[in-house]
């Protein structure tokens, strides 16, 4: 049995100790985010933030983390306003998406830490794997959200959820407003 703290809220998992946290939180929280990927750490695809460090989910235990603070991908903003969420759309680095949680939290939690990091600062930091080949678009992404942290830059990749789509084109002009329906002829 292993309490922590999970997107700011007490959890008590009443689960074998030895389970990993990706499967505590995908199985028993139902937070699906954090993605299994490899098992054993490579691709990042599970990376969650545990105590504002990024953490591959799959190699740490409920009992590694007992007592400790976890943020999903699910609780990073509840609207997607994040200045990385919104980088990443702005720069099309969302290819298949099954890696983007994981470099989102990545990528989030070294902007908490260190909001000026370069290139060489990110690539070594965000060893996250991305089969489809978005990686150089990520990394842009994770450097413009370190310009819009810092207010160097704005961003407005998209309207926040809920929006309704025809304001959403006067909103965001890359976003097109749906054509009226054709009157058909008779």
């Amino acid at each position: 049995m292993t309490r922590l703290t999970v997107n700011d809220r007490p959890v008590h998992f009443l689960m074998d100790g030895d389970t990993p946290l990706l499967w505590a939180l995908r199985d028993a929280a139902n937070l699906t985010g954090a993605k299994y990927g490899c098992g054993n750490g490579d691709c990042g695809a599970c990376t969650v933030i545990i105590d504002g460090q990024a953490i591959r989910s799959c190699l740490v235990t409920l009992e590694e983390v007992e007592g400790r603070y976890v943020t999903t991908i699910e609780a990073l903003s509840g609207d997607r306003s994040h200045p990385l969420q919104q980088a990443m759309v702005a720069e099309g680095a969302i290819q298949c998406g099954f890696c983007t949680p994981g470099f989102v939290m990545a990528g989030a939690a070294l902007l908490a830490q260190n909001p000026r990091a370069g290139r060489e600062d990110i690539a070594s930091a965000i060893p996250n794997i991305c089969a489809c080949g978005a990686g150089p678009r990520i990394l842009r992404a994770i450097e413009r959200a370190g310009r819009a942290i810092r207010s160097r830059e704005r961003l407005d990749a998209l309207p926040v959820p809920g929006i309704d789509p025809a304001k959403a084109s006067q909103d965001v002009p890359a976003i097109a407003a749906p054509l009226p329906p054709e009157e058909s002829e008779e």
